[in-house]
């Protein structure tokens, strides 16, 4: 593994005038900074489309992209919408106000998106696009049928749970003879969007590989209930016969909440899907490794054993902990999953925070995954960590997606853990003035062979930039909209950068890393 570094991003968070980033100019320009910085990833988050409360780690499908990042201009350059259209669609002052709008996103692509699908639709059949269509759904019919019948069906019950379909689907909720034939329309809409979503993800991945940057995924260890992959795999799942779940996941009592976090994700039945020789998994993570270079996998430790409470809790403080597949299920993967040319390894980054114990080690290093090492974590468990003796084989974070930003944290515990201050300062050099780039800077002198800063931490933003606090709904909590403003990725943050990066020996140039 290549000693390199990178930034954590999700690419709803280049400014937009449609309500959320996506995969045009902006992103380019994201890459082209990266580049410029000598950084070697650029880490997201789940690219999957997203709820009503527009976490992707909530999504309608783990296998779909997420629509609202397809980026309109390049549908412009496919003469496939009009420059003209994108004007009137365009949000006033939606590109500087720090902060995206799903609901104004929804509000304005959707129509151009079928718009787009119904010009796409009188294409010749011969059209280089309408040939790469057909190409693609014939590669991805695996899970796209499933997803676009899905969703046609879902749209057709007026959006509500599949729980409680009745229109077109039988007693089970299953689709009834004539879905198909009258849901034809919608059916198409949705495998065009994940057409023209792969289409521009890949080239953007291409264009960062050029410029010798890799792409870090996420893969959640659950999806949501209300999914095409629990109505078209129940057997998978721990549900009743009316297709309700019968244990949910979620975590005890942690850092982030006294009564643990409830998550509501029907757990597995594993049983099943060991008798299926994990084949389900395997697609799953398959698809995620085609679209990106190397894959975090989310709450590593639910592989060893998982948090499992009754359906129908208030909290997460009535569960138990239920032994999870372990080793058969890398064992499986190892098998079946096509590791990319020049790994020989799976090319996941376990995601080893939270209760962790011997035996999540053991299962982790039993097949060379690299774990994870948030610095914010360490200093409030007041662990009398040493960066320079970090395993070689981890990745090094100030902080993620789930934690407050460092200038956040360091103002909330400044007071109450001064103590803890007063002995870092002692082994590491930093200052409440640039706390931000303290903590990135321990990160990129550590042991690790990667560290990653989110971009919130580079630009030293307060609390108010933060992601996601765990355990928070609704629009008060203000999750998953942050947006960088125009004009804040200067060639002076890239350069400070670059020069960290090379004191501590991170700096690849164009080569991508090995890992």
């Amino acid at each position: 593994m290549d000693r390199a570094s990178g930034v954590l991003l999700h690419p709803t968070s280049f400014p937009s005038r449609f309500g959320t980033g996506d995969l045009g100019h902006e992103a380019y320009q994201f890459v082209d900074w990266l580049a410029a910085a000598g950084q070697s990833y650029w880490q997201v988050l789940p690219l999957n489309p997203v709820d009503a409360g527009y976490s992707p780690y909530q999504s309608p499908s783990s296998f779909a992209g997420n629509p609202l990042l397809i980026s309109l201009e390049k549908l412009v350059d496919d003469e496939l919408l009009t420059r003209e259209e994108l004007d009137q669609a365009a949000i006033a002052g939606a590109d500087g106000s720090g902060s995206a709008s799903f609901e104004l996103a929804f509000e304005r692509k959707m129509p151009l998106l079928h718009r787009a699908a119904e010009r796409f639709h009188q294409l010749h059949e011969d059209h280089e696009l309408r040939v790469a269509f057909r190409t693609f759904c014939s590669a991805q019919a695996g899970w796209l049928d499933q997803m676009a019948l899905f969703e046609a069906l879902k749209g057709a019950n007026a959006g509500r749970p599949w729980t409680t379909w009745t229109h077109l689907v039988d007693h089970w909720h299953y689709p009834g003879p004539e879905a198909i034939t009258v849901l034809q329309e919608p059916i198409f809409v949705a495998k065009f969007q994940q057409f023209m979503f792969f289409r521009q993800w890949n080239e953007l991945r291409a264009y960062a590989r050029n410029r010798g940057i890799l792409i870090i995924g996420d893969v959640p260890i659950y999806v949501a209930h209300d999914s095409a992959d629990v109505w078209s795999n129940r057997r998978f799942f721990q549900l009743n016969e009316a297709g309700q779940a019968l244990q949910v996941a979620g975590v005890p009592p942690d850092y982030f909440s006294a009564t643990g976090q409830l998550w509501n994700n029907p757990v597995y039945d594993w049983r099943a899907l060991e008798e299926d020789e994990y084949r389900w998994w395997a697609r799953r993570l398959q698809a995620v490794m085609e679209a990106v270079d190397l894959v975090r996998l989310d709450h590593f430790r639910g592989f060893e054993a998982y948090w499992s409470v009754p359906a129908g809790h208030e909290t997460a403080e009535q569960g138990t902990w239920v032994p999870g597949p372990g080793h058969r299920l890398f064992n499986a993967l190892k098998s079946q999953l096509r590791i990319p040319e020049g790994m020989t390894r799976l090319p996941i980054i376990a995601e080893d925070l939270g209760t962790i114990t011997a035996e999540v080690d053991e299962l982790r290093l039993a097949y060379g995954l690299p774990g994870m090492k948030v610095l914010q974590f360490m200093i409030a468990e007041n662990d009398p960590f040493q960066p320079q003796e970090f395993p070689p084989e981890s990745i090094c974070y100030t902080g993620t997606h789930d934690n407050d930003t460092t200038v956040g944290w360091f103002q909330s515990h400044v007071a109450p853990f001064a103590d803890r201050f007063d002995r870092l300062r002692q082994r590491i050099e930093f200052s409440s003035e640039d706390i931000a780039w303290d903590l990135i800077a321990v990160a990129w002198k550590s042991r690790s062979n990667i560290a990653i800063a989110p971009l919130q931490d580079l630009l030293s933003l307060p609390a108010a930039a933060r992601m996601n606090t765990p355990g928070t709904f609704g629009a008060s909590a203000r999750n998953w909209i942050w947006q960088y403003e125009p004009g804040v990725l200067t060639k002076d943050l890239a350069d400070r950068l670059h020069r960290l990066t090379m004191a501590n020996h991170r700096f690849l140039g164009d080569r991508p890393p090995q890992f």
